[in-house]
């Protein structure tokens, strides 16, 4: 039984994404509909929190500031409408659910950055899924 429901999730998993964690900034790209057209917007704030980093219900909790107004968005990363997340900055925390950030403003708000390879952090190498192919019969010559 586990490996039918295991078997139907990875068919929905994407082959490689980038995996982002707690303390990072991050821009995620967002395909939305509106009517019979397709746009993709940005949106651009800290992770407060992911979970289930390697399952297929992987989500990251991303908040942000907007016109004094805190914001706060939940993205499920395996979802065909999430096209791109890009790792911005990332820093030194000590939990993986920031709620405290929502009490803070200016100065407070900013977490110790720290250094990494962002072009290593964001790189995604397409993996291609290969069918496996029948092994050809052998035949002997007697």
């Amino acid at each position: 039984m586990g490996s039918i429901i295991t078997d139907i999730s990875n068919q929905y998993m994407k082959s490689s994404f980038v995996s982002p964690r707690s303390g990072d900034t991050v821009k995620v790209s967002q395909k939305i509909k509106e009517g019979n057209k397709e746009r993709v917007q940005v949106f651009q704030g800290l992770v407060i929190k992911s979970s289930n980093p390697k399952n297929h219900l992987s989500r990251i909790y991303v908040r942000k500031i907007s016109s004094g107004v805190g914001v706060e968005k939940s993205f499920l990363l395996h979802s065909p409408l999430i096209t791109k997340v890009e790792i911005i900055k990332r820093s030194k925390v000590r939990r993986n659910y920031l709620s405290y950030m929502r009490d803070r403003t200016g100065k407070s708000a900013r977490l110790n950055a720290q250094d990494f390879d962002r072009e290593k952090a964001n790189f995604v190498e397409e993996t291609k899924i290969t069918e496996e192919k029948e092994p050809e019969e052998v035949t002997t010559q007697e």
